[in-house]
């Protein structure tokens, strides 16, 4: 975002001045390497290790799950094992890996700021006004594809351990389900700056200018004209687009939701996990093969209605208000669309039947971690932190060696048993209802993209088209993209239970208040 915000006004500035086909072509490149780079990490660092008890029980380049059970001669020094991680030269490590991380997304900003600003003037330029909203209604429904299509490929992709290059699958014990799982999130990268880096070469090829479509011919050469003949400076330029009523109120209008739709696809996925106990696959690819296709039903419909019945612009506007008013409607029922929070041993829960909580004596002789994460389901239904935690001494396993359950649990009541994995919020049945409101929130609210778009282009004079695109990209970005899933994790933040601690710092929030994370 910074990348692209720094460049987008002052590029976007020069208009039709430029080749703009060459221009997306070599932003998309750009963007091609630094999806190259953002992979980068993975081929730098070291394999994954996931939270594990103590180290005794694991032998080298072995992960077994049998050292968190409770060990009651175990030393104490088990509850430092986390730190080995904190050394100086693993925070060098992890200075070097956010370099290249940050030098990579600075260029996807600045590879991205052509694509938007000069693919819809270009549009617009050489497209009737009949049919313009059509074209750019089609050409912000494929936009969204692309989140759609990386949901879907992040999906695909978490479904295969993160080391799947480095370790071999006999020395991994973890599945997709456990919360410790790291998906191969590096190979997604992989594939979208190949395919990025082919959808690149055509735009080389393009002209610059292409011949106006058959019924706005008599307007092509004045427009030309005016374009060609302008030389206001920056500033004025800058200064008469913003002080445009109709460009300023829909450019806000637009922040607002903007803000909304970058929180939402920051930690929706997160949100699905948390709420209805999903996998992230699972929750990725829901969100790529179900919301993300209603916005671009949405969008689609918003043109092809403007196309039909010729709106003007004051119409736009109402189209517009009643798309956002239909959506709020619809998505007020989502904040009682949830799960309750899971019942944690220690965390929210206090009294396991006749055996006290996780810090009560049933397990005061295990000398369990404090770091330790490893959730089991009890048989009594409530979860805990780790198999230590719940007293338990035993376990038995499959044949294929992942582990069947935990015997022997001292804190566990009745058959004092466990199984791998928690236990879930138990509230699958609004999963579904959640999900369908959702996607039709998102199908009422993406009707006034593209209306809101020609409120745009269709107020300002046509020589200021690239520009006031720029400008209204550049708001977005600093008013919405960037502060906007800031704010949406310092909310959620709020919710949290129980945090992981590295380094003595705060990691991974491990529980949430479900009704909070809901309503926040």
């Amino acid at each position: 975002q910074v990348g692209n915000t720094l460049l987008i006004v002052f590029l976007s500035y020069l208009g039709s001045r430029v080749h703009r086909p060459r221009l997306i072509g070599c932003g998309a490149l750009l963007v091609s390497v630094a999806g190259f780079l953002m992979a980068l990490p993975h081929f730098l660092t070291g394999p994954y290790r996931y939270d594990q008890s103590s180290c005794p029980l694991v032998t080298a380049g072995t992960f077994s799950n049998s050292t968190d059970l409770c060990q009651p001669g175990a030393p104490a020094s088990w509850a430092n094992l986390s730190d080995g991680s904190c050394t100086p030269r693993a925070s060098r490590e992890n200075h070097e890996v956010l370099l290249v991380m940050f030098v990579a997304q600075a260029l996807l900003g600045i590879g991205g700021v052509p694509i938007q600003p000069f693919g819809i003037s270009y549009i617009d330029d050489f497209a009737s006004e009949r049919n313009s909203p059509l074209y750019l209604g089609i050409l912000f429904s494929v936009t969204v594809i692309g989140p759609g299509v990386a949901f879907m490929l992040g999906s695909a992709m978490l479904r295969f351990y993160v080391d799947l290059d480095k370790v071999s699958a006999a020395e991994v014990q973890l599945t997709n389900k456990d919360p410790r799982w790291v998906g191969a999130w590096w190979l997604g990268f992989l594939v979208a700056a190949s395919l990025v880096a082919l959808s690149a070469l055509p735009y080389f090829f393009f002209p610059r200018e292409m011949p106006k479509e058959v019924g706005e011919l008599l307007h092509t050469h004045p427009r030309r004209a005016a374009t060609g003949s302008t030389g206001t400076c920056f500033p004025v330029v800058l200064l008469r687009n913003l002080r445009h009523p109709v460009y300023l109120l829909v450019v806000l209008a637009q922040v607002n939701l903007s803000a909304m739709v970058a929180g939402l696809a920051t930690f929706m996925g997160k949100f699905l996990e948390r709420q209805f106990s999903l996998t992230a696959s699972l929750a990725n690819m829901i969100i790529g093969a179900v919301n993300i296709p209603g916005a671009m039903v949405g969008i689609v419909v918003g043109g092809a209605v403007l196309k039909r019945f010729q709106v003007s612009l004051r119409q736009c506007s109402a189209l517009c208000v009643l798309g956002m008013l239909l959506c709020l409607l619809t998505a007020f029922p989502l904040l009682f669309l949830g799960c309750p929070t899971q019942r944690v041993a220690g965390v929210t829960y206090w009294d396991s039947s006749a055996f006290g909580a996780q810090d009560s004596q049933c397990n005061a002789q295990c000398r369990c971690p404090h770091r330790g994460f490893n959730p089991i389901c009890g048989s009594d239904g409530v979860e805990y932190t780790s198999p230590c935690s719940a007293g338990c001494s035993a376990l038995s396993i499959h044949t294929d060696s992942s582990i069947l359950n935990y015997t022997g649990c001292s804190c566990i009541a009745g058959a004092g048993s466990a199984r791998p994995g928690t236990c879930g919020t138990g509230c699958s049945h609004l999963f579904v209802p959640f999900v369908v409101l959702s996607c039709l929130a998102g199908i009422l609210a993406s009707t006034s993209h593209t209306p809101s778009f020609m409120l745009i282009l269709r107020s300002i004079q046509p020589e200021d088209k690239s520009f006031a695109v720029g400008i209204q990209f550049m708001l977005l970005r600093v008013l919405a993209w960037m502060p906007g899933p800031v704010l949406y994790g310092s909310a959620i933040d709020t919710a949290c239970l129980l945090w992981e601690r590295r380094c003595e710092r705060r990691a991974a929030c491990r529980y949430y208040d479900n009704t909070l994370f809901r309503q926040r």
